[in-house]
């Protein structure tokens, strides 16, 4: 026997030297054989950690994807660098184990990678035209030039026939034309993407860099010029006496349901000669943090909303508002109204927030009926003084009656050309307007697309009025304006200054004093918005609603009240303010919105998705499994995986051949063992190595875990859990075989002394175990990576959750990302990271095919009591004394 090993060494490593004795080349060859080993052993070690970097690069695209995280340009970029980086080395190694086999690799890798460089580095075109565009030149179709804001509003000039001010707009040209002058594209993009934009410190120092750029660059001369002369022309039409209104109008506002409401500037009273520094400004507050964060949150890069600006003549407005002609709220009840917010004087006040607005409930018949009206207390700026209801609209257009801003007949003229503008674009408008002090001309300012609240059609009771609280609750406030429906609990935090924004906690509740558009920065980490002004046709409570954040404003001392109030309940259907959590008054069916749907970044990445995470090749014995068949980066992982493991465990040429030896243990389960030195207790000459020969301490410890408490098999699954099981084995092609004969699906072992790697497949779930326990315990580390399943996704991305949950109550990190779990514990002495690892032994048993039940909560919460109660139970063992006699 032992001459035949020998011999086999020899043949393995070149024949024999006859000068040598027999024993010294016998020593030599052996010790060369080793070397290739660890060499060996070390590159399939270095492709197991890059392709779990693939994995959970591909896995972390997939999560982003649905929608429950935002993300910007910058994550795009590092998604396809991190994976395409992972899948390079992958091919590197592969075709080193394979003294280059798989040349062909390199050819499909490239070609995948430069498709994926192509859709990063894609631009979004912008239409070249004219530097200045007259309001009445523009139509819907110059949009692109001009924005939803400017474009709208010269369509309904021209097709609706309504008034308009008098202007035109300094078009997205003349913008791209000044950033270009001035290098700012490339400049201003490098520092959004190397910004963590989820951190509000960052954000305020980039907002505040970004701005002093773009105002101190100067205007080319041939666009100051334009401005100056329209303007001039305005100035000749209007009189000397022509004030001006700056409106921004970026391309992508009130697009795919993105409202950009309140979240770029606007300017009042400009005087001519300052429109040039003025449109600056504007330009400049693209970068505010407001419209930083509102565009990240949408998925809604810088060079997809180029500025246009619109310069208008001020109207002298003896009233202004906002008109709904549906009222969003109303809507979400199953209720059919146009509301009106009015004030004295421009409109301005209404969209900011900073007032309680008169409010005036129309029906939407024809003609439109007068349902109810609440005037505003003027004297403090707090809610209704006088709610009167079903008057019918009476005296003249000048006739206000009762400190109201408008008379009923104007309210009902208002209401009409709401409908009108509703019937002309066949969808809800969002109207502001303004009265003409003198003439009582009503002046339409802009006019876009309605986002409804939601929570209409979501619910089967959706349009069934709010039920009284249950007795016993604690009411801290109550009264005021909801303007998003909901309920939402957390922490009350009143803020008051803009630097508050910085220590507002996640999932708190915003209490401020006015509704100010610069709150909406807060809102996406918030849990309710409450406010001692406004209304629901502000800039504030429309982010709210797209958030779906409840909402409740022009609430009466909301500040005071909740100043220390700890957690509260934001009820905005019943109008109350609840002390503590109160999670029965939360209904079910809510859902948070996906605010990245359609946007340019998600389309972006959901392309270059589509290079990264589909998998095409499933079966390892058929002749399309080939480089040349590699369509995408999943693809290529799944190809260099599979030729590694049978180069390591079942290859012909080289060492391969002794370098897998089948674990003997017992047990229907199999793993192979490749040991990188010291990880056997003795020299193993044949295709199988007893547990009693592992010297590897990390390993023995996953072993003795997995042990530890005798399986009961899987949980008996209903009907429900059954059938996802076989639809999504007979629907789902990435669901790969269990043929034998496929390496890939085979458990194996990579072991040392103090270091273990663990890639095994359960069924439909694979994971990852790797381990180092030393004695220096600051390199120490145990880590975990699952996914997988055979049931339908919410069930796989439950049981992850589960056993996140589990493990971090055991010192582990854990992440979940859809049905992927990634958790790592590192920082611990020898001792406490092997008991990590006879944890993990433990989960990776007995957590088998429990996604089948996790939609019934009361077997998944049982089941989850009773993991817990064992890992505490085993966690209180001594460990076994893993002796180290390692050769």
């Amino acid at each position: 026997m032992w001459k035949k090993v020998l011999e086999s060494v020899r043949r393995l490593c070149g024949g024999r030297n006859p000068d040598a004795t027999p024993d010294v080349e016998e020593l030599a060859r052996e010790e060369e054989f080793k070397a290739r080993l660890r060499e060996r052993c070390a590159r399939f070690r270095r492709l197991l950690a890059a392709n779990r970097n693939a994995l959970e690069a591909m896995s972390d695209v997939e999560e982003r994807l649905t929608g429950r995280r935002p993300f910007g340009m910058s994550y795009v970029r590092a998604a396809g660098t991190r994976s395409a980086a992972a899948v390079f080395q992958m091919v590197r190694e592969l075709n080193a184990l394979s003294e280059n086999k798989y040349a062909g690799l390199q050819a499909a890798f490239d070609r995948i990678r430069q498709e994926m460089e192509s859709i990063l580095s894609r631009r979004i075109p912008v239409a070249d035209g004219p530097l200045i565009l007259p309001l009445e030149d523009i139509r819907l179709a110059d949009l692109p030039q001009v924005g939803g804001k400017m474009a709208n509003l010269g369509e309904l000039a021209a097709g609706v026939g309504l008034d308009v001010p008098v202007g035109f707009a300094v078009t997205v040209s003349a913008y791209e034309r000044f950033m270009n002058c001035n290098g700012l594209h490339g400049e201003l993009e490098s520092r959004i993407q190397s910004t963590d934009m989820r951190s509000l410190d960052a954000l305020f120092s980039l907002s505040a860099a970004l701005q002093q750029k773009v105002l101190t660059a100067p205007l080319p001369p041939e666009l100051e010029e334009a401005i100056t002369e329209a303007v001039e022309r305005m100035r000749e039409r209007l009189g000397p006496d022509l004030k001006l209104a700056l409106r921004s109008s970026a391309v992508g506002e009130d697009a795919l349901g993105v409202t950009f409401a309140g979240q770029y500037r606007s300017e009042l009273n400009v005087l001519p000669e300052e429109a040039c520094e003025v449109w600056k400004e504007i330009v400049a507050a693209k970068y505010a943090v407001t419209a930083m964060s509102y565009r990240f949150q949408h998925g809604i890069p810088d060079d997809a909303a180029p500025m246009c600006v619109g310069v208008l003549a001020m109207v002298k407005a003896a009233a202004g508002g906002v008109a709904y002609s549906r009222d969003p709220v109303a809507a979400a009840q199953g209720l059919e109204r146009v509301a009106l917010n009015a004030v004295p004087g421009l409109p301005q006040a209404v969209v900011d927030g900073t007032v309680t607005p008169d409010v005036f409930i129309f029906s939407r018949e024809n003609p439109p009926r007068l349902l109810e009206k609440r005037i505003a207390n003027r004297q403090s700026g707090q809610a209704t003084a006088a709610v009167e209801k079903a008057m019918p609209a009476s005296g003249t257009e000048n006739e206000v009656r009762g400190g109201a801003s408008l008379s009923d007949a104007q309210a009902a003229k208002l209401a009409r050309v709401a409908l009108a503008l509703e019937e002309y674009y066949s969808e809800p408008q969002d109207v502001e307007w303004a009265i003409e002090a003198g003439e009582g001309r009503v002046v339409v300012l802009q006019s876009r697309p309605l986002r409804e609240a939601a929570g209409a059609g979501e619910c089967a009771d959706a349009a069934a009025p709010p039920v009284p609280p249950p007795p016993g609750l604690t009411v801290l406030a109550c009264g005021g304006v909801p303007v998003s429906p909901g309920v939402g609990m957390g922490q009350a935090f009143v803020a008051r200054k803009e630097v508050d924004m910085l220590s507002f906690p996640a999932g708190g509740v915003l209490v401020v004093e006015r509704a100010r558009p610069r709150w909406a920065t807060l809102l996406p980490r918030a849990a309710g918005l409450i406010s001692e002004t406004g209304g629901m046709a502000g800039h504030l409570a429309s982010v709210a609603r797209e958030y779906r954040l409840p909402a409740i404003f022009s609430l009466p001392d909301a500040c005071r009240l909740l100043a220390d109030a700890g957690e509260v309940t934001v009820d905005a259907s019943r109008n109350r303010v609840f002390a503590g959590l109160q999670p029965q008054l939360r209904a079910d069916c809510v859902a948070q919105p996906d605010l990245m749907a359609g946007s340019p970044v998600q389309e972006r990445l959901a392309a270059l998705a589509r290079l990264m995470t589909p998998l095409h090749l499933l079966d390892p014995e058929s002749p399309d499994f080939s480089p040349a068949n590699c369509r995408s980066l999943h693809d290529i992982t799944r190809f260099c995986h599979e030729k590694a493991a049978r180069i390591m465990f079942d290859g012909e040429a080289g060492a391969s051949r002794r370098m897998g030896k089948q674990l003997k243990a017992g047990g229907k389960l199999q793993y192979w063992v490749v040991d990188m030195g010291g990880g056997f207790t003795r020299p193993v000459r044949g295709p199988v190595v007893d547990l009693a020969e592992i010297a590897c301490a990390p390993m023995l410890a996953l072993w003795d875990g997995m042990v530890a408490v005798p399986w009961a098999g899987p949980p008996s699954a209903g009907a429900a859990g059954f059938m996802s099981v076989v639809f999504e084995s007979a629907m789902n092609p990435e669901l790969e075989s269990m043929a034998p004969n496929s390496m890939a699906n085979r458990n194996f072992f990579i072991i040392s002394a103090r270091y273990m790697i663990l890639q095994a497949r359960y069924g439909y779930h694979f994971c990852t175990v790797e381990c180092l326990a030393d004695d220096d315990s600051h390199d120490n580390f145990v880590s975990f990576q699952f996914k997988g399943g055979a049931a339908d996704r919410e069930r796989r991305r439950l049981r992850a959750e589960m056993l996140a949950e589990l493990l971090e109550s055991h010192d582990f990190r854990a992440e979940v990302k859809d049905d992927s779990l990634f958790s790592v514990a590192e920082g611990l002495d020898a001792q406490e990271t092997l008991q990590r690892a006879r944890l993990l032994g433990y989960l990776l048993i007995h957590t088998r095919q429990v996604d089948m039940i996790m939609l019934d909560r009361d077997r998944a919460e049982a089941l989850g009591n009773k993991l817990a109660r064992d890992m505490r139970e085993l966690s209180q063992r001594p460990l076994p004394v893993f002796e180290r006699r390692a050769h």
